[in-house]
């Protein structure tokens, strides 16, 4: 087995770790992420780490934490690929139901690299933030991994018509998105579709009605700007960077699968599991032993259970912010007393 710990602290690369004023003493918790936290890491798979590192002091009882200029709120480090969160800003995310931040702390025991009292305590009340959002952003991570592996696809091989329809799929999805950020519209009041082009080049091509009433000109500006957005990404893919693209497709198709499965546990309630106990299937999507078309119909199998898991699950709707309150300054007032 691995010595992980030993791998780290005996390399130099991590010395930021020792000598970073808020790191050092300050980590609350350090652990493995990516794919060696998934249990899908291969031969050439890069160490990932993750961590929390507490307020100091002066950041939970001065200004350090509210002037622009002194606010910590992440330590990244891209040689490594090491993110280290403070505590105030994962709580935030922890709250959201983040996969990235949730998975942190159900990492397995031999992934973790330093954990604290405070830490573990942390660790321990994971269930504090276990809510329905997570249907929000578990979807929302899965969407995303699967518009672009959809894109990707269509853009290499597809006719344009068929192009076009993926386009359109991964606008409309968008939209949902965007129907909860601006104000509220409906798919009447703003409606895509495909129609016959008049344009050379193009079959098909997406068009779009739009009958709104005394709407917000600058909700409307962004929603067109998120809707260019995905048009534009979409046809950025050039010979420089096909080949790259190409290789990455698995990888996304085996994520998205996880992801899904993994938001599917959390909303029915089940322990968060970052190690996936269906590491050798997912290490099968990833190694090509599936076709793209076998893998959309475990997708759209998977989609459905959770579009279930959503319906019936048996989490809260919101987290008790009350409870995760109590635990923020239970664990703030441990590092005050640590101080006098």
């Amino acid at each position: 087995m691995i010595n992980y710990k030993e791998l780290v602290f005996n390399d130099l690369k991590y010395n930021f770790l020792k000598t970073n004023e808020h790191l050092s003493n300050n980590i609350m918790l350090l652990t493995l992420g990516g794919s060696h936290s998934y249990g899908v890491a291969q031969e050439k798979s890069d160490l990932d780490i993750r961590g929390i590192t507490l307020e100091r002091p002066n950041e939970i009882l001065g200004l350090d934490n509210l002037l622009k200029e002194t606010k910590f709120e992440e330590y990244e480090d891209i040689e490594t690929d090491t993110v280290i969160y403070s505590l105030r800003k994962i709580v935030l995310l922890l709250l959201n139901c983040n996969p990235n931040c949730i998975e942190i702390l159900a990492t397995n025991p031999e992934h973790i690299l330093i954990m604290s009292k405070e830490g573990k305590l942390l660790r321990d009340n994971i269930g504090l933030f276990l809510s329905q959002k997570a249907a929000k952003s578990f979807g929302g991570y899965s969407t995303a991994q699967l518009r672009r592996l959809q894109n990707t696809l269509a853009r290499d091989s597809y006719p344009q018509p068929e192009k076009e329809k993926h386009i359109l799929k991964s606008v409309h999805v968008q939209m949902e998105h965007l129907k909860q950020h601006y104000t509220e519209f409906t798919g009447k009041e703003i409606k895509l579709y495909i129609d016959k082009s008049e344009k050379e080049d193009y079959d098909t091509e997406i068009f779009i009605d739009i009958n709104l009433n005394h709407y917000p000109l600058r909700d409307l500006k962004n929603i067109y700007s998120e809707m260019s957005n995905i048009i534009n990404d979409y046809g950025k893919l050039n010979k420089r960077n096909k080949k790259k693209s190409e290789q990455s497709l698995w990888k996304h198709s085996m994520h998205l699968i996880r992801l899904l499965l993994t938001g599917i546990e959390i909303l029915e309630g089940k322990p968060v599991t970052t190690y996936r106990p269906e590491r050798e299937f997912l290490l099968d999507i990833r190694n090509e032993k599936y076709t793209f078309d076998e893998i959309f119909e475990m997708v759209d199998k998977l989609e459905a259970k959770f579009l279930y898991a959503k319906e019936n699950s048996p989490l809260p709707k919101e987290p008790d912010y009350n409870k995760v309150n109590e635990l923020v300054m239970e664990i703030n007032k441990r590092v005050i007393k640590n101080y006098d």
